[in-house]
């Protein structure tokens, strides 16, 4: 069965990116497996796995994902989303959709965020949600993110009323901490009910299996991992001569003109993926083989 090459997955509720990559390891009999970009156990969606020498191309994959959120406003919470204990809680029946529309607009382009602070960041070597659990208050450092998009789906009115957004978005966007600030902005308080990743690193939630789909496509033998060059289309390509692509899967420098720069996909001539390369000044290095060739 071949197994180098990635698997999109839908990520079920409750389960953390950990206890899927160890699930995925156990289906498929393959030690060398890992996964881009975490989610959170209550978030659900994509979740893009790598697999046997994938795993190394994981640095490379598009930054870029989206997601659909359910943002509850009148609360307040200690993990930002509905996992966490109340902090505040007040009712905001007269809040309406003009009011969240303008304060929701500050959200889109380059942004300033303070990341939860039960999240995965390390601060001093240790995980946030590790210093928060035992109750030690630190300073987490402001980032700079950035938000391509923000669409509102749906809003719906009441003591605590709710807001369905569509965000596109860059890495490293926490979607808790815009619930939490657009909560501050509205002075009512807000933190996230519910997460759904509909895209990451080049793959899509319509694409996706669960782990359910995983085991019944390999209980028939028809399970194929997805080709690792397939994520990988946002960087450029080049192609190598037989001689050449040998000499360059055995780490050798190719000198030769080029018409692209920067961190490439690189084929031999018979369209086969050989790795990622980085051209300087008309050089091509090779950064990660994936297969070499006789």
């Amino acid at each position: 069965m071949l197994s180098q090459g990635f698997l999109n997955l839908n990520k079920p509720y409750n389960w953390t990116s950990h206890d899927c990559v160890a699930r995925v390891r156990k289906l498929l009999r393959l030690k060398r497996v890992g996964h881009g970009g975490t989610l959170d156990p209550a978030a659900t969606g994509v979740l893009p796995i790598a697999l046997g020498k994938a795993t190394r191309l994981l640095q490379y994959l598009p930054e870029e994902k989206a997601y659909k959120a359910t943002i509850r406003l009148g609360v307040r919470t200690t993990t930002d989303d509905l996992q966490g204990e109340i902090i505040n809680s007040q009712a905001c029946a007269e809040l309406n959709l003009a009011q969240v529309k303008t304060a929701l607009s500050k959200f889109q382009g380059k942004i300033e965020q303070i990341p939860p602070s039960y999240s995965a960041i390390q601060v001093d070597g240790k995980r946030l949600y590790d210093l928060a659990r035992r109750g030690e208050i630190v300073e987490v450092p402001v980032r700079t993110v950035e938000v391509f998009h923000i669409e509102i789906l749906d809003w719906r009115e009441g003591d605590f009323p709710e807001l369905d957004v569509a965000i596109a978005c860059g890495s490293g966007t926490y979607i808790r901490a815009i619930a939490r600030d657009l909560g501050a902005i509205l002075e009512t308080g807000g933190t996230l009910a519910a997460l759904i990743r509909t895209e990451s690193s080049g793959f899509n939630l319509t694409n996706s299996l669960t782990l359910t789909d995983l085991e019944t496509q390999l209980q028939a033998e028809i399970f194929q991992p997805i080709s690792p060059d397939v994520p990988l289309q946002h960087l450029s390509s080049v192609t190598l001569p037989l001689t050449a692509a040998q000499k360059w899967c055995h780490g050798q420098r190719i000198s030769q003109t080029f018409d692209v720069s920067g961190i490439v996909r690189v084929y031999d001539q018979q369209t086969r993926f050989l790795g990622i390369g980085q051209l300087q000044d008309e050089v091509l290095i090779p950064q990660m083989v994936f297969e070499a060739i006789s």
